[in-house]
């Protein structure tokens, strides 16, 4: 058997976890949990004064890992590739680790469950939730990383300039890309700003019970943003981004303030029950997904991951173009010990996936754009959703009594 005391086991949910980053992010984070002291929980160098070869956590005794997926069989899928990648990457570690590295992982226990989420609906939301009261004791890491860019097509005149003019820009943060207007979602919201903010807004606030029940120091929620994130195109007055064109990039703004906000408040107010809940914001660098090969077909698809290397060669820290290796700033926020994240963030940063020229990983901080000028737009960004939270919580305890008083007639 394994020695040493051992950490609980983390629950974790990965929304949008059936391709892209969020498969990255389960992978990632089962190869750093399977070795007792994973290197992704270690100090990073942006961390002032800290010695970097400091030991992380001894290890943990296992994990429970939720899919959180819009179509089930793509969930499903996922988990059956997932579950067989394991294990094969657990049999190539024992066949080199020693006895005691070999008991450790023979000991892991890993649960992989697959759960329904539909960010686009409330009611989708509110039943996942539901389903995972009666399921886990508690929630540890809530890693809101799925999310919608609705493009349309692309701009060509206006990409030829921002190649001519600056072509590492235009390889990092696009700005030629063309997305849809006001779509709606079935809730009458705005469909993107529902996708990729408020259904994680609710779901934190559905789970926001089980994550003060974790039994660690604090729970964590990490709020995947983006290098696009930008307030450049944002109105304040169009908050659910129905009347845009860059409804992406004003999305992940958002959620860069609304993510901070909470962060400042679970720092300043002292929790009535259970453990703080610390809020993140994780960003991939630039990863090359489904997403854009849909969009430009693959040949210029293939000219794209080519150009990203050519970026990354000429010195660009942010192109880490795979999903595993994007991940890697999410999976430090979900390991590394608190004590590391705090003396990075005397000011708002970003945590964010970076490389050197050959590809190897690590993590960056960048500061969250304009943060004195659009602070308070953070904190009514807040208020807004409880408030419309509220409305559609208590609209749903309506019609669930309306429901139990029928079935009693």
């Amino acid at each position: 058997m394994a020695t040493g005391i051992l950490a609980p086991a983390p629950v974790v949910i990965v929304t949008g976890a059936n391709g892209g980053v969020g498969y990255g992010v389960c992978q990632r984070l089962l190869v750093q949990l399977y070795q007792k002291n994973a290197p992704d929980a270690l100090p990073q160098a942006f961390v002032p004064n800290a010695d970097l070869k400091e030991r992380a956590p001894a290890g943990y005794q296992g994990i429970t890992l939720i899919l959180a997926c819009r179509n089930t069989k793509r969930g499903v899928m996922a988990r059956a590739n997932l579950v067989a990648w394991l294990d094969d990457h657990i049999a190539t570690l024992l066949k080199a680790c020693s006895e005691d590295d070999g008991d450790y992982i023979r000991d892991f226990r890993c649960d992989i469950q697959v759960l329904e989420l539909d960010l686009a609906s409330v009611t989708s939301a509110l039943r996942f939730a539901d389903t995972l009261r009666k399921r886990v004791p508690y929630v540890s890491h809530l890693v809101c990383n799925a999310g919608v860019a609705s493009f349309s097509g692309m701009d060509w005149i206006a990409c030829l300039k921002q190649f001519m003019v600056s072509p590492m820009s235009a390889i990092t943060a696009p700005g030629f890309y063309l997305q849809h207007m006001g779509e709606i979602s079935a809730d009458n919201l705005g469909w993107v700003w529902q996708s990729n903010v408020f259904g994680h807004f609710i779901l934190f606030r559905e789970l926001e019970d089980l994550l003060r029940a974790s039994p660690f120091d604090s729970s964590r929620v990490i709020w995947c943003s983006s290098l696009e994130a930008s307030p450049k195109f944002y109105d304040s007055k169009d908050w659910q981004l129905k009347s845009t064109e860059h409804s992406y990039e004003s999305t992940k703004y958002q959620i860069d303030l609304i993510a901070t906000c909470l962060d400042q408040l679970a720092t300043s107010v002292q929790p009535t029950s259970g453990k703080p809940v610390r809020h993140f914001v994780s960003e991939p660098g630039v990863c090359s997904t489904s997403i854009s090969r849909a969009l430009v077909g693959p040949v210029l698809d293939y000219l794209k991951v080519f150009a990203f290397y050519v970026g990354r060669m000429f010195g660009s820290p942010h192109h880490s173009i795979v999903p595993y290796k994007a991940a890697i700033a999410t999976v430090h926020l979900i390991l590394v010990p608190i004590v590391f994240l705090a003396a990075a963030a005397g000011a708002p940063v970003r945590y964010g996936a970076q490389t050197g020229r050959w590809g190897d990983e690590r993590v960056g901080v960048s500061p969250v754009k304009e943060w004195t000028a659009h602070k308070e737009e953070g904190t009514q960004l807040i208020a807004r959703c409880d408030a419309l939270y509220q409305s559609f919580k208590a609209d749903a305890e309506t019609l669930c009594e309306f429901e139990r008083a029928s079935e009693q007639m």
